[in-house]
């Protein structure tokens, strides 16, 4: 149940910030909520590669190219979601540390509940 609920956090979050942030926009709750599982998906997949690929500039940087990779996740989440658009850098890097700091927030919360059970 946890699991499903996340990417409805997360896709109540992408409501949220197409309301908010100025050039990311989507449309409805059926975007959100794919552009949610297609973001998931392209973490799980797509990111451990390419983290590997980057690993000399993350290291460079102190890990602040990570950043970029996120940014990146969602740019090609934008790409592959019908109705979810980025329009720029810095709305999709914005809009990658959102979702980023939410979802670290819920797992956070939602490992610290399951703790207590």
């Amino acid at each position: 149940m946890s699991f499903i609920l996340y990417f409805v956090v997360i896709a109540a979050t992408m409501m949220v910030l197409s309301h908010y942030l100025p050039g990311f926009h989507v449309t409805g709750w059926t975007p959100a909520l794919l552009g949610a599982l297609v973001l998931g998906a392209a973490n799980t997949l797509l990111k451990p590669v390419l983290f590997v690929l980057t690993l000399p500039f993350t290291i460079l940087t102190l890990g602040l190219f990570l950043l970029v990779l996120n940014a990146l996740m969602v740019w090609i989440t934008a790409l592959i979601v019908p109705d979810f658009a980025v329009d720029g850098i810095m709305p999709t890097f914005i809009a990658s540390l959102v979702l980023s700091v939410v979802g670290m927030v819920w797992k956070a919360a939602t490992k610290q509940r399951k703790q207590d059970d």
